[in-house]
C-alpha cells in the first residue's frame, strides 16, 4: 500500500509546523548565522536521513541551510517526509537553529507556444536539461542537476506579437559557450547577435522567443 499523502495532510500532521509544501516538496530553512554550524547540522540531517535511507535534498549557505523533503517513488509527499521532517525539526531544536518560513519557494519558467514541441528542443539545447517526465502535460524540461528552474511550455491559441513572451539571461562556463551556441542553432534556434560575444551571444528559438547565453568575459 502506498504511503502517499496530500500537502494538506502533510500540514495537518504533528510536529511539521517548520515545514512548508512548496510545489510538491516540504521545504524548512534553518538559521544557522554560520557555515560551521551549518555543516554541523548538515551531518546530523545525513545521520537522520541514513538511518530512514530516505533522503532529503539539502542546500547550505553561510547563515542559512534550507533542506526539501518528498519521495520520487510516489510522486509527491508521503509520511516518510512527516517522518522525516518532524526529526529534523527537532535535531535542528536542539542545536539551537530556528526555522524561517519567509522566502521558500520554487520558480518555474513558462513559455507560451504555438508549437510546443518544435520550440522545446532549443530549450533543452541552450539549458542543457532533460526531458520532464512524460506525463508532463506542459512537454516540460528539468534541471539534471537539480538546480534551474523547470521549464514548461503553456499552448496558446494563436500568436502574440504585440509583446515579448520570455527572455532568459543564462550564464555558463566560458569553455562551454560555443558548444551550447552550436547545440541550440541546431536545434532549431537562431542566432541574432553576437557583436558582443564572449560576454553574450543572443539567441532565439523557432518562434523569436530570446535566451542570452552568458560568460564572464571581454566584462572589463
Amino acid at each position: 500500500m502506498s504511503d502517499a499523502i496530500t500537502a494538506r495532510q502533510f500540514h495537518d500532521s504533528d510536529g511539521v509546523e517548520d515545514w512548508r509544501v512548496v510545489l510538491g516538496t516540504a521545504q524548512a530553512r534553518f538559521r544557522t548565522d554560520s557555515f560551521t554550524a551549518g555543516v554541523e547540522l548538515i551531518d546530523a540531517i545525513g545521520e537522520l536521513a541514513e538511518g530512514m535511507n530516505h533522503h532529503p535534498d539539502v542546500d547550505l549557505r553561510y547563515a542559512t541551510v534550507t533542506v526539501r523533503v518528498s519521495s520520487h517513488d510516489v510522486g509527491g509527499l508521503s509520511r516518510r517526509d512527516v517522518t522525516l521532517a518532524r526529526r529534523i525539526s527537532l535535531v535542528a531544536k536542539e542545536l539551537e537553529h530556528p526555522a524561517e518560513t519567509d522566502g521558500l519557494l520554487e520558480v518555474e519558467i513558462a513559455i507560451d507556444a504555438l508549437d510546443r514541441p518544435a520550440v522545446r528542443p532549443f530549450w533543452r539545447a541552450v539549458l542543457g536539461y532533460v526531458e520532464a517526465p512524460a506525463e508532463d502535460e506542459g512537454l516540460g524540461l528539468t534541471d539534471p542537476a537539480g538546480y534551474g528552474p523547470p521549464v514548461w511550455f503553456q499552448q496558446m491559441d494563436a500568436p502574440r506579437p504585440q509583446r515579448n513572451r520570455i527572455h532568459l539571461d543564462v550564464s555558463v562556463p566560458h569553455d562551454q559557450a560555443e558548444a551550447r551556441v552550436t547545440a541550440a542553432i541546431a536545434a532549431g534556434g537562431h542566432l541574432v547577435s553576437d557583436s558582443r560575444a564572449p560576454a553574450f551571444w543572443v539567441l532565439a528559438d523557432v518562434e523569436g522567443n530570446e535566451a542570452c547565453l552568458c560568460t564572464w568575459q571581454a566584462r572589463d
